[in-house]
């Protein structure tokens, strides 16, 4: 059992980083991970290459923990976007979702469309990053066979309700981009037919990470288009290429894993398990309340949702016309990073971000207020 206290000590970054929803800071875990997995490839004594090969089976049950899938219903990713693909060139029917989806979303939906002409896509416009049942149930019609959604909107911090939605749409398949949020927020991923995403943010397992976690109902309505070797229920099929192994999650895979970036998720997503992800999101939105304090007190208008229920560790605002760039200037200027987007400025904060950094961020934001009366 991992206390909270000793979850905050794996966090190495320097003071001054609010930045966790573009990049998350390798935690000390991981690195050891990483340097000891290294350790042993470099000198392969023997037996090394089947012990480093588990880690596939280390990762389908720490990702089975978190989303309740199977853990044969689980494959290693590189990214999120790669699973997307993976997950929409397989997909025929009718698909909803939200044109201001992040990219990969709708990028991907479009590209199996175009390629293939088995998907149809019906968008929904101005849900202003929040895809809430009630939007959804607006948007639904009786061609429609698969909503996919994005579980933190990276734009708002808005935060979608899995099990909601599922209520709303039925048995159509529910396709969850859950890059923003996964591992610090508490959501119903049992809910989700597929969950996709990358380790490098909120997980804080390093580039090259993720995986595609299916429900069986979603292994019996894809299609493995884009299958491997791997992907088939032969070993190493020499002289012949047989069909994909339909109905299976490995199915979609094209070769062999990395098996030190699965190692290097295990253990992110491990050190979460052990805490309790409803103990690392309570955390994360206390500092968040925190954060959202600080910038009411400098009067800049806030985005990103105030229900607690809504919220994630992305603080969002909207300086007023002519302000976003004294804003910048003073967290700059005083060394904090964080992200500008689109006339918002954005704040992501996780369990382990130090006292130091709000005191950064309390100076930046006087500065700011100086600038203004001034």
């Amino acid at each position: 059992m991992t206390t909270l206290e000793q979850f905050r000590d794996t966090f190495l970054e320097e003071p001054g980083y609010l930045n966790y929803a573009s990049i998350g800071p390798v935690s000390a875990t991981v690195r050891d991970e990483l340097r000891a997995e290294y350790d042993s490839l470099t000198r392969m004594r023997f037996g090394a290459g089947d012990r480093t090969r588990t880690h596939d089976d280390r990762l389908a049950d720490a990702v089975s923990a978190m989303t309740g899938h199977s853990g044969a219903n689980i494959i290693a990713q590189p990214n999120t976007s790669t699973g997307l693909l993976r997950v929409l060139f397989g997909l025929s029917g009718h698909i909803l979702m939200s044109r201001d989806e992040f990219p990969s979303l709708p990028v991907a939906a479009v590209r199996a469309q175009g390629a293939l002409d088995r998907l149809s896509i019906t968008w929904i416009d101005g849900a202003d990053g929040r895809v809430s049942p009630d939007v959804l149930t607006q948007a639904l019609n009786d061609d429609i066979t698969a909503v996919a959604v994005t579980l933190v909107d990276a734009r708002t911090g808005y935060r979608a309700d899995l099990s909601a939605i599922r209520d709303v749409i039925g048995d159509r398949l529910l396709i969850v981009d859950a890059i923003q949020g996964a591992g610090v927020i508490d959501a119903d991923y049992a809910a989700a037919d597929v969950v996709a995403t990358g380790g490098q943010k909120w997980l804080r397992a390093g580039w090259g990470t993720g995986f595609l976690s299916f429900s069986d109902h979603a292994l019996e309505r894809l299609d493995p288009v884009i299958s491997g070797y791997t992907g088939t229920a032969e070993y190493e099929p020499w002289g012949t290429v047989p069909d994909a192994a339909r109905g299976s999650a490995s199915a979609f895979t094209v070769a062999g894993p990395d098996y030190v970036a699965e190692a290097r998720l295990s253990a992110a997503i491990e050190e979460i398990t052990a805490l309790g992800i409803p103990q690392v999101e309570a955390a994360v939105l206390d500092r968040a309340d925190e954060v959202i304090a600080m910038l009411d007190a400098a009067d800049l208008p806030l985005v990103s949702p105030r229900k607690r229920d809504e919220q994630s560790g992305i603080v969002v605002v909207r300086p007023a016309e002519g302000r976003l760039g004294a804003l910048g200037a003073a967290l700059h200027n005083t060394g904090l990073t964080t992200t500008a987007r689109q006339g918002t400025v954005r704040f992501s904060v996780h369990a382990g971000t130090i006292d130091s950094t709000f005191r950064m961020l309390k100076q930046a934001l006087l500065v700011y207020r100086s600038s203004t009366d001034t």
